[in-house]
């Protein structure tokens, strides 16, 4: 199963996805739970293409883009948020994760399914020693960003959290975590 499988059915009410870029995420919502979906990207070449996927979902689906720093939607406005893949390459990931903490109402929950920095120091070292490389590559993809850290940086507490190293991927490039999070109570 794949990680995104994993998170994505347990979106529900109206759900913000942070980078929805070519919509691999639509076929996994449950149409039953999810009232409407804010797909965010800076990309609207990107919504040409989830635009087709959005055609083959039973709820509704608007995009928008990013024009400053500030997510375009009211305060406590969405009941969950979806960010899959998406945080290695956001340039400033703790103001983007403030920002949603914003946005999200205050009994929501954040689902996450995101690469990043490895537990074991060898791959630590290759991730450290490729990032640069990397992220001219892989379209400013940044392979050893602590996720839980930044989740916490951006006013989030983790309530359940997994990882693994995704089988078929190179170490440095494959170690996942996926879980969900909620606003922590001082924000």
């Amino acid at each position: 199963m794949q990680q995104r499988e994993k998170i994505v059915p347990l979106a529900q009410g109206t759900v913000l996805e942070i980078g929805i870029g070519t919509g691999l995420n639509l076929p996994f919502y449950d149409p039953a739970r999810v009232q409407r979906l804010i797909g965010l990207d800076p990309s609207e070449k990107s919504w040409e293409l989830a635009g087709k996927r959005a055609a083959h979902v039973d709820f509704a689906v608007e995009f928008i883009g990013l024009p400053g720093e500030e997510i375009p939607l009211a305060d406590n406005s969405v009941d969950t948020i979806v960010v899959t893949f998406s945080l290695c390459t956001i340039p400033d990931p703790v103001a983007a994760l403030k920002g949603m903490a914003r946005v999200l109402r205050p009994d929501g929950q954040l689902l996450f399914c995101e690469h990043g920095r490895a537990p074991d120091p060898e791959v630590v070292r290759w991730q450290d020693r490729l990032n640069g490389f990397w992220q001219a590559l892989a379209g400013g993809c940044n392979l050893n960003r602590d996720i839980p850290a930044l989740l916490a940086a951006g006013g989030f507490v983790t309530d359940r959290l997994e990882t693994m190293y995704l089988p078929g991927t190179p170490r440095f490039a494959g170690f996942n975590y996926w879980g969900h999070a909620r606003l922590a109570s001082e924000h």
